[in-house]
């Protein structure tokens, strides 16, 4: 149960924010985590709030376990981080960026809340990841969180019934299934924003984590980092991740769109060989001295790729260490930046009638050579 302290504060934060999201005081004490375990001592931790993960406790190669996610101690961290670093949180309406906060559907122009200047970015002021979802427990290694996002909150059309269903499996796998419904046509774009440090939470940077990502192409960015609507070749640029590399490999290179990034900060179109709604692998990310690894398989036809370039050493999290530059990344499985605003890339809309259904698989193990 959430405390009077903690409800203060919290009230307090978002009275100090312009937004069309209504949180009552009742849903502060619905506030839960969620403990899943599988047969080889995996530990997922869940909460209602934002449907974070806040915790993922995976053994490296010698069977040390550690927790490999960035985060918080308590739901007050999350609540009451600066700079909004996403940690763990399911973002939405829309995830990433949508140019100048408008767009337009059916011939109406919608004004969305600019919160990354110019642009507004993963659903506005009060997205997803700032609210209480409704929790159900599903068998004995899932949970369901479900939540009802209003008609015009955060200035998107449509009562949207959304939920995101983490399953623990006995193979080391989070299974994370997204499902929605609309009233009215609007764009929607589901993710998991948690961050990965193989070495453990707050163990230094990921820079020499080795990375591959499954895809020929990528999507190039403006200096405000919306997408040009080219599909570009990631062949003979940093961006080529095709052969599995160190992160840190090419990331000083004199590059434009590395400059727009402070890094990597874009979003790769995975190559797909299987039918559509169907698993493919995305990415693989390995850490030699640990020998975790993790595999990133997705329904979706692209995955954003995010160093921490924001991280500024000023966070502290769960073992009160320092989140230092680039000491997580994020591996964003999703539709692509801007689509309501992009008539070449696939559509985000999501009509009365149809139903939004994706998966995201993160599946842990270890290399022992």
């Amino acid at each position: 149960m959430i405390r009077a302290i903690l409800l203060f504060a919290v009230l307090m934060n978002l009275l100090t924010q312009l937004a069309s999201a209504e949180v009552s005081v009742a849903d502060f004490d619905s506030i839960e985590v969620f403990t899943l375990t599988n047969s080889n001592g995996m530990v997922v931790k869940a909460t209602n709030y934002g449907a974070i993960i806040t915790n993922i406790e995976v053994p490296d190669r010698k069977g040390n376990v550690a927790d490999i996610t960035l985060g918080y101690n308590d739901v007050s961290g999350y609540m009451n981080a600066v700079d909004k670093p996403y940690f763990g949180s399911v973002v939405g309406r829309y995830g990433n960026r949508i140019a100048k906060g408008k767009f337009t559907l059916d011939g109406t122009e919608y004004t969305l809340a600019i919160n990354n200047y110019p642009n507004s970015l993963h659903g506005g002021i009060i997205g997803f990841d700032k609210v209480v979802w409704d929790a159900e427990i599903v068998g004995d290694k899932a949970v369901k969180f479900s939540y009802l996002a209003k008609d015009m909150e955060e200035g998107y059309p449509g009562n949207l019934n959304v939920s995101v269903t983490y399953t623990l499996t006995d193979e080391n796998e989070i299974v994370i299934d997204y499902h929605a419904t609309t009233d009215k046509s609007t764009p929607v774009n589901l993710t998991q924003h948690a961050y990965f440090n193989l070495k453990g939470e707050g163990e230094g940077t990921i820079l020499d984590h080795e990375l591959r990502i499954n895809a020929d192409l990528y999507t190039p960015v403006d200096n405000i980092l919306i997408p040009t609507g080219d599909l570009a070749p990631v062949d003979g640029t940093p961006f080529d991740f095709r052969e599995a590399k160190k992160i840190g490999q090419d990331i000083d290179q004199t590059d434009d769109q590395l400059s727009y990034g402070g890094g990597y900060d874009h979003n790769w179109v995975l190559n797909r060989e299987k039918r559509d709604g169907e698993l493919e692998l995305a990415a693989r990310l390995y850490e030699p001295t640990s020998g975790r690894v993790l595999e990133v398989l997705t329904t979706e036809p692209g995955i954003q790729f995010y160093c921490g370039n924001f991280l500024k050493g000023n966070l502290k999290g769960k073992s009160d260490k320092p989140y230092v530059y680039r000491g997580g990344l994020v591996l964003e499985t999703q539709h692509f930046p801007d689509s309501p605003n992009q008539p070449n890339f696939p559509t985000t809309i999501l009509k009365p009638g149809e139903t939004l259904d994706s998966q995201t698989v993160f599946k842990f193990s270890v290399d022992n050579e």
